[in-house]
């Protein structure tokens, strides 16, 4: 496999076409599911109960509902060590759950439940305008985030066009960053300060495959000034591949076993992180290889193209 040259000029619109279709059918997914905020995000009140034995989750939805009409996400976990078992019910949205309706269904799950002896471990409360301020602070500094790491690489590349070299990288990281929200989506899970760090993760390790084969091309630039541009970004990207693949591969494999434990144990926490970071990952890598440098050879062509033609 990597012995074998791929020409990256050709597998540049089977790509793009891909990615397409990935994209239209996650959107699509996304508007009949919607999508899921954190309370951090979207205000609203958690509670938590440890447990003993097994309990059905559907049964306690039926019991919250019965106390209040405000929607409820039940979830279950266990510890690594599986001396406790929490449930937590999550109600998101800007109708609070004030400490009256909370001892009420404290009182409605000892009642029904009593066989699992649940017991208040922890709640949190959080209003819809602090969450909104939270959401829009973390949302600028993601934004601020990329920007930096944009102009780090026009800044560092502007002998072979910085500029062009910026701007299709962060195409690229717009890609990686829709197919780890898109993920979200689909699998149900919620936007939470997890997707975030997943964001931030993403951009670190899309940019610096991107950073590796604008080196090398900047490299193979220097040794062969009148080399078509073509032919010598598809050989950086062949000499960077196999460290790419392998690279991008050891981390799945360790946030494989992530996603492994948090179904185990029923860690949502863990799950909204190490899902869409498997996904993020792996377009981060293709996205370097397959996008952001065939694109940015284009742009390269026809700008070349429009100043002769002028």
């Amino acid at each position: 496999m990597f012995n074998k040259k791929i020409d990256f000029m050709k597998t540049f619109k089977p790509a793009i076409i891909i990615y397409a279709a990935v994209l239209a059918v996650s959107i699509i997914i996304t508007l009949f599911v919607g999508v899921k905020l954190d309370i951090n995000f979207s205000g609203g009140t958690r509670i938590s109960y440890s447990y003993e034995g097994e309990i059905s989750t559907d049964k306690v939805t039926e019991a919250v509902k019965t106390i209040t009409s405000v929607p409820v996400t039940v979830s279950e976990s266990t510890s690594i060590a599986g001396d406790t078992k929490t449930l937590t019910l999550s109600f998101a949205g800007k109708d609070s759950i004030d400490a009256e309706i909370q001892q009420k269904i404290t009182s409605k799950l000892a009642t029904d439940f009593k066989a699992n002896a649940p017991s208040l471990y922890d709640s949190t409360s959080i209003s819809a305008t602090v969450a909104s301020s939270f959401f829009i602070k973390t949302l600028v500094a993601v934004l601020l985030a990329a920007a930096l790491v944009v102009v780090y690489v026009g800044i560092r590349f502007r002998k072979i066009g910085g500029v062009s070299a910026a701007i299709t990288a962060f195409v690229a990281l717009i890609l990686d960053v829709l197919v780890a929200f898109f993920t979200c989506t689909v699998f149900g899970l919620p936007i939470d300060s997890n997707f975030m760090a997943v964001v931030l993760t993403i951009l670190g390790y899309s940019l610096n495959d991107t950073i590796v084969i604008y080196d090398r091309v900047r490299e193979g630039r220097r040794l062969e000034p009148n080399a078509d541009l073509g032919d010598l970004v598809n050989d950086s990207v062949n000499s960077v591949m196999k460290r790419t693949v392998i690279t991008t591969v050891t981390t799945l494999l360790a946030v494989f076993t992530i996603v492994v434990v948090s179904e185990f144990f029923g860690l949502s926490s863990l799950r909204s992180f190490a899902i869409p970071m498997g996904f993020g990952l792996i377009s981060g890598c293709t996205s370097s290889l397959f996008i952001s440098t065939p694109l940015w050879v284009i742009w390269k062509k026809h700008s070349k193209k429009s100043k002769k033609s002028k």
